[in-house]
């Protein structure tokens, strides 16, 4: 079972992502996690609310919804998916959030990930390319290709040199 974490922007073309992650890992049951980032407010009154959040919800499209079940149907590889909003900007934060979710790659289009839904939203970009977890590109919607995030070590660069 494997974790996926799509930053998106809750628009039903975010779904291509899913398209591409799903060629790739075939034979893989997934979960899916959704989310969009939004900055950490300085306000204290919209910190004392922030467990109440409804308003985040709004924004995610009723396509977007009525497509992803379409797409539950289609693969059924696809175990379980969640939709997420998080409220933070620093890295140890964003390590937290996918450590508690057990995150073990993040599917990335930068096409479509980074469209903001509100004055405080993110881009994902910055965060993401720091964790460390493989990222599944999928900007090309013919397949997916998975960026390696570990290099040889030197005696094993060495050694497919020669290949």
């Amino acid at each position: 079972m494997k974790t996926i974490l799509i930053p998106t922007d809750y628009q039903a073309i975010s779904l291509n992502s899913v398209d591409a992650v799903c060629s790739q890992l075939k034979g893989e049951d997934l979960n899916l996690i959704f989310i969009h980032l939004f900055k950490l407010s300085d306000s204290v009154t919209d910190l004392l609310m922030l467990s109440n959040r409804s308003r985040e919800y709004e924004k995610v499209n009723d396509a977007f919804y009525e497509r992803l079940t379409r797409m539950q149907a289609q693969y059924p590889q696809i175990k379980s998916v969640r939709i997420e909003f998080f409220y933070g900007s620093t890295l140890s934060m964003f390590r937290n959030f996918l450590e508690a979710n057990e995150v073990d790659a993040v599917a990335y289009d930068q096409n479509s990930a980074a469209n903001p839904i509100h004055k405080s939203s993110i881009d994902p970009s910055v965060l993401v390319s720091k964790t460390g977890l493989p990222i599944i590109s999928t900007t090309n919607k013919t397949y997916a290709r998975v960026k390696k995030t570990e290099f040889a070590p030197a005696y094993r660069q060495q050694q497919l040199a020669e290949i």
